[in-house]
């Protein structure tokens, strides 16, 4: 294995996903970022996760398409209307129709597979606890038990050459708490994009339930939000 640690960080675009990405770096580690084409309506975080990629000195970024939107049941991949103009107490309630199915189990799957390739120990992911939509696989619960599976399901964990480790940065953290973190470490959120539900020009709707959060957390880290929006 090289001198310095990899870590493989999934990458979606996001402002979350950047924030662990630049931690990751922030950390010694040798970042491999993941992204996926999976059928997303929001495909423009891509492109934006490529800029952020690059911006903040990925080794490699990698994207991997699959087909997510062939199943469906989710209104970032489906033919469902994506929820505006939710208020936190709706938000707090019930799982949103925006909840992929799977995703997160999916994507560290991914992750998993790679890290393995790579001799790579680490896996980095953004997910929260707090500041979020109410989505059952961004709770530690699962991040732990996942973490579980890595070290049971894997060669590397069979033949003992090393452990798997989990990393959720973020997962206790408010959204102003997480991007207070990013701008400390000198991220450029003008380069991500949030929003599920997109003008043709990327620009975000400033109403769905990524967009509120990401501009509640702006305000309460008193810093102007530098996306575009409609």
């Amino acid at each position: 294995m090289a001198d310095t640690p990899r870590a493989v960080v999934l990458l979606s675009g996001g402002l979350d996903s950047t924030t662990t990405l630049s931690i990751a770096k922030a950390q010694g580690f040798e970042a491999y970022a993941l992204t996926f084409r999976y059928g997303q309506r929001h495909a423009v975080e891509i492109e934006a996760a490529g800029q952020v990629a690059a911006a903040l000195g990925a080794t490699r970024h990698t994207v991997i398409d699959i087909g997510l939107g062939d199943i469906g049941g989710s209104a970032l991949t489906d033919d469902i209307a994506v929820p505006k103009g939710r208020g936190a107490d709706e938000m707090g309630q019930g799982i949103p129709v925006t909840y992929v199915p799977a995703r997160n189990t999916v994507f560290l799957s991914f992750a998993l597979a790679w890290a393995e390739v790579l001799e790579a120990r680490d896996i980095f992911i953004g997910v929260n606890a707090l500041d979020y939509s109410g989505y059952p696989d961004c709770r530690p619960e699962f991040i732990s038990a996942f973490e579980d599976v890595a070290n049971l399901a894997t060669k590397a964990s069979i033949e003992g050459t090393g452990r798997f480790n989990i990393h959720a940065p973020l997962i206790d953290l408010t959204k102003a708490d997480i991007i207070s973190k990013g701008m400390s470490l000198g991220v450029d959120y003008g380069l991500t994009t949030s929003c599920y539900d997109p003008a043709p020009d990327g620009a975000a709707c400033g109403q769905c339930d990524a967009c509120l959060l990401r501009l509640k957390g702006f305000a309460e880290a008193d810093l102007e939000d530098p996306a575009k929006y409609v």
